[in-house]
């Protein structure tokens, strides 16, 4: 448990972590402004302070998020088309780390568990990397013309399996051992690789 921070700006960031660990962890709904609080030694008043609700300390979760979704977009190679732009993305995005496992969840969440939450959302944090992705696809020769929705459910597709393995893995681990797991995991760049080019070359309307 965090008792102590040295400054303002630290102290805000580590409310953010700490709070971004139990969302991924819990859900929006498993966890209480009181609890992040407890786990960072604060009073939910001093929590209440910085934020004003539980959902704005949630919003600035899902925008540090959309953030390092974006940094991503730089893992391809200067001058890649946009065909190798989209696999590279979606490739980074499954780097079996804390944070980025972390990441995924949250991203699984806030899809899965949302429904209630949507109905009075006042802005949506990921909006902008999903268009940016949807963007990237039209790019892709053959698919300049699609439809807005032909192009949004393929980037759900290609999304749903990134997210979907990373989540996946503590499950998988304790099914099969570690060691085949991370077996699985190795390949698994590679096949989502070929799925994306095989995806890509049938074009919208297959």
């Amino acid at each position: 448990m965090a008792t102590a921070f040295k400054t303002s700006a630290s102290t805000r960031d580590r409310m953010i972590e700490e709070a971004r660990a139990l969302f991924a962890e819990r859900g929006f709904y498993g966890v209480s402004i009181a609890q992040i609080a407890a786990e960072l030694g604060l009073t939910k008043q001093a929590l209440l302070h910085h934020f004003g609700t539980k959902e704005r300390l949630y919003g600035l979760v899902l925008e540090q998020i959309a953030g390092e979704l974006a940094g991503l977009k730089a893992s391809s190679e200067p001058g890649a088309d946009a065909a190798r732009q989209l696999q590279d993305w979606l490739v980074a995005m499954i780097s079996d780390t804390p944070p980025r496992i972390e990441r995924s969840r949250l991203l699984m969440r806030e899809i899965l568990d949302n429904q209630i939450r949507a109905e009075r959302a006042g802005s949506w944090y990921l909006k902008p990397f999903l268009g940016e992705l949807v963007t990237m696809l039209r790019g892709v020769p053959g698919w300049s013309g699609a439809s807005d929705a032909q192009l949004r459910a393929t980037v759900v597709q290609l999304l749903g399996a990134v997210n979907y393995h990373a989540v996946s893995g503590p499950t998988f681990r304790g099914i099969f051992g570690t060691e085949a797991a991370q077996a699985m995991n190795d390949i698994f760049a590679s096949q989502l690789r070929h799925m994306v080019h095989a995806v890509l070359a049938a074009g919208p309307e297959a």
